[in-house]
């Protein structure tokens, strides 16, 4: 057994290894964290905050931006780490290898790069798992508008914990997810990245996700801090606009909660400016929010390049060691993908330019960090670095129960938009022969979002496929539809000026009993997709002409069941007073095909609700539900109606329910108290089926103008034919502060609106609360969230 030293050079052990007192585990951490600091040269300080990167991808390749750019300056591995290294880059997620292959690599990176250092520190491995690990072969769950749709935090906790057990025994350390930017502008090509267009479901969806990598080990990385998802125009990176008072009611909440219950342990900034300011050299959002009065111990990294990108796009540095300074003071930890800037800090270090204070800040929490995972520890008996892969036992990173996952969450997530003749399910009895038109139905690529690995890797490979078995909606429905004639014509293609397959699709439609007419995006990165980083819109029109596409089937008067398979959604106002029926499905993952099936061949009920509008036009200035009185349609104000074509919420069923017995607490609450509500839902037709009660809330009278409506609370309640439950929320004054005229959070005595129902707009029931006391000023405890009981009824 190797033996310890109290000295800071170590000692070498029987089994020729060396320790060192930091490897003591018997010390408290930040003991360990202060002996090791002190230990290190400034050179070896700087390159614990950064990173190294394998990739060497060519220039029409990048899946980072401006990556062939900055990659060209790349250092080599030696180089890179002669110092040590705080963080390695996509080892797996660059190369497309088998997974015992690729956790073998990191394991050598790791011993070559303890091997070659004084020090002997392996480095933080991070990877991307937005929708699955990003590796060869791993499962592709669901993007994760999907999981919005889905309205189901346990089932995604269960995937951030199984992608998280995924990761730990690959090596990996870190994930680069989940995404909680909330959608104010469908354009945005990210739109597919995010839970939906409200903070409280983005807030409670993604940080189940965050507690479920977490208990695996698992730092979750929380993107992108913050106002990313509202640039001008639904562009990427384009500057952002919002007021403090949207930044601090729909775009931070998320990211509060995710650190407050979810135990996040990072957070990686926006590569926006907000009003002029970039993220990524902001003390205020770093430091002071984050970290003061949030009380967030982790590590802040940046998004790739982030912090180059204060000289070479905001013009907020002079050259790469300025951006390094002025983000590091700002609360920026490491650099990611590379070390660029912080690498450059040592002579203005020396010259008395920037305190050498601020660099051991950030050194002693990716110390801390590195800690926490294990990195600290003395290496084995043979050498292997600590937290490392715990075993060496075959992986199978499309497991039955991955697999099993993605199919639970891609068929919670299928909404059924209309159906106004019935013609879903379809019956086999009557329905001899179906057309399967559009560009969707073959290719399963569009069933997955930017960030899988197939595509957001292997179409540089296309020897390789896909890596996992992934069926095409159309292989689904020949499946599916037994003893039905499956007939398929493409029409056009996802994105592309031709119509020469127009004619065989529409004689295919005219001779078919129902037409599946399947329309979408296909995911891509930085223009080579319809939807995905960089993929953004001018408006919401299908794209390429799939548009026209529609409109030739459905003149063909034979019924048309529209199915979009999409990461974002798409004006269908055009289309609704002719199609039989509508079916949306947010990039449902590697399951996606045999889920959307299902609910077209009723097997599967429909229980999916929509986490973002489908709006009515495609142009007009795309808004989401979150709006106060003058964003809703009013007498003589404008001639133009803001409303969409399908609310916020809003999912059909095989089944209807009915809602009764709204109470809530009568008597008057206290500012700083809670309320119950109450209400009975009944399923009563005649199949089983699961409905999403929703609680939202409203501000009548307020200092400053709110929204009409906001969510505050829902739950899934399973029924049977017949069967009814209770369901009551219990509601904290908390949910209904706001950030007021002098910016800060309060809670207002007065009335409270109350609203239930099955979408956030329709047949809803209404109530009223009344909140009695001072006028209340919450402070950074307050309280987050509702609770939902759900009782069955005899």
């Amino acid at each position: 057994m190797s033996t310890s030293t109290t000295g800071t050079t170590g000692t070498t052990g029987t089994t020729g290894t060396t320790t060192h007192p930091w490897h003591d585990t018997t010390r408290p951490t930040p003991e360990r964290v202060e002996l090791l600091l002190a230990a290190m040269t400034l050179e070896e300080k700087l390159a614990q905050l950064g990173s190294h990167w394998f990739d060497r991808r060519g220039a029409d390749e990048v899946v980072a931006p401006m990556q062939d750019t900055f990659g060209a300056r790349r250092p080599d591995f030696a180089t890179a780490s002669r110092h040590g290294l705080g963080h390695l880059t996509r080892v797996l997620g660059t190369d497309p290898v088998p997974a015992d292959e690729g956790r073998a690599k990191l394991a050598r990176t790791q011993r070559e790069l303890v091997a070659n250092h004084r020090l002997g520190l392996p480095a933080i491995a991070h990877e991307e798992c937005l929708t699955g690990v990003t590796s060869y072969g791993a499962t592709v769950y669901p993007a994760p508008l999907a999981w919005g749709a889905a309205f189901d935090p346990d089932l995604v906790h269960e995937v951030g914990a199984a992608i998280g057990r995924d990761l730990r025994r690959l090596g990996v350390h870190q994930g680069l997810a989940p995404v909680l930017d909330v959608v104010r502008d469908y354009r945005w090509g990210r739109v597919e990245e995010t839970v939906g267009e409200d903070p409280y479901a983005v807030a409670t969806i993604a940080t189940a996700y965050v507690r479920g990598m977490e208990e695996q080990g698992v730092v979750a990385t929380l993107k992108h801090f913050v106002g990313y998802s509202a640039s001008r125009g639904g562009r990427n990176h384009a500057p952002v606009s919002v007021g403090p008072r949207e930044l601090a009611d729909v775009l931070l909440p998320p990211f509060e909660m995710a650190v407050r219950e979810g135990g996040a342990r990072s957070v990686m900034n926006s590569y926006a400016d907000l009003d002029g300011e970039p993220v990524a050299a902001s003390s205020a959002l770093l430091t002071d929010l984050l970290r003061d009065t949030w009380g967030f111990e982790g590590t802040v990294v940046s998004d790739y390049w982030a912090v180059a990108f204060l000289a070479t796009a905001h013009g907020t540095a002079a050259d790469a060691a300025d951006a390094g300074a002025r983000s590091l003071r700002a609360g920026m930890d490491v650099e990611l993908p590379n070390t660029m800037c912080f690498g450059l800090l040592g002579p203005l270090v020396a010259d008395g330019g920037l305190d050498e204070a601020v660099v051991d800040r950030a050194v002693r929490r990716v110390l801390r960090q590195k800690a926490e995972l294990g990195l600290l520890d003395a290496p084995a008996a043979d050498g292997t670095p600590p937290g490392g892969a715990p075993d060496d036992d075959p992986i199978d990173l499309d497991a039955p129960g991955n697999r099993d996952l993605a199919r639970r969450l891609a068929e919670e997530s299928v909404v059924l938009l209309a159906n106004p003749a019935g013609v879903l399910p379809l019956d086999g009895r009557t329905t001899r022969r179906v057309a399967v038109v559009g560009p969707s139905a073959a290719d399963p690529g569009v069933l997955l979002g930017c960030y899988s690995y197939p595509i957001h890797v292997l179409p540089r490979h296309p020897e390789l496929g896909m890596g996992v078995e992934v069926p095409s909606l159309l292989d689904a429905l020949r499946a599916e539809l037994d003893g039905v004639e499956v007939v398929h014509e493409p029409g056009c293609a996802v994105v592309d000026d031709d119509r020469t397959g127009f004619d065989a699709a529409v004689a295919a439609a005219r001779d078919a009993d129902v037409v599946l007419l399947t329309v979408g995006d296909r995911a891509g990165m930085f223009g080579r997709g319809t939807s995905g980083e960089g993929c953004d819109v001018s408006d919401l029109r299908l794209p390429g002409v799939q548009h026209d596409l529609v409109e030739a089937v459905l003149a063909t008067g034979t019924p048309v069941v529209l199915v979009v398979v999409s990461g974002r959604p798409y004006a269908l106002g055009a289309f609704l007073d002719r199609a039989a029926a509508v079916v949306q499905a947010f990039m449902p993952g590697e399951e996606g095909a045999g889920a959307i099936a299902g609910v077209l061949s009723g097997r599967v009920t429909p229980s999916g609700r929509l986490p973002v509008q489908v709006p009515r036009d495609p142009g007009g200035g795309p808004q989401t539900y979150l709006g106060a009185p003058l964003t809703r349609r009013l007498d003589k104000i404008s001639n133009l109606d803001p409303g969409p074509a399908f609310p916020f919420g809003h999912g059909l069923s095989y089944t209807t329910f009915a809602y009764d017995d709204l109470r809530v607490t009568s008597c008057g609450v206290p500012t700083d108290g809670a309320f119950d509500v109450a209400v009975t839902v009944t399923n009563t037709g005649e199949r089983a089926g699961t409905e999403v009660v929703q609680l939202y809330l409203s501000d009548p009278v307020a200092d400053v103008a709110r929204p009409v409506k906001q969510l505050a609370g829902y739950a899934r309640v399973p029924l049977e034919p017949g069967a009814a439950a209770r369901v009551t929320f219990a509601v904290p004054a908390d949910l209904t502060s706001y950030t007021g005229v002098d910016l800060r959070r309060v809670v207002d005595p007065g009335t409270v609106g109350v609203q239930v129902g099955g979408s956030s707009e329709g047949d809803v029931l209404s109530a009223q609360v009344e909140l009695t006391g001072p006028r209340r000023y919450p402070g950074a405890d307050r309280a987050l969230r509702s609770t939902a009981v759900v009782t069955p009824l005899a």
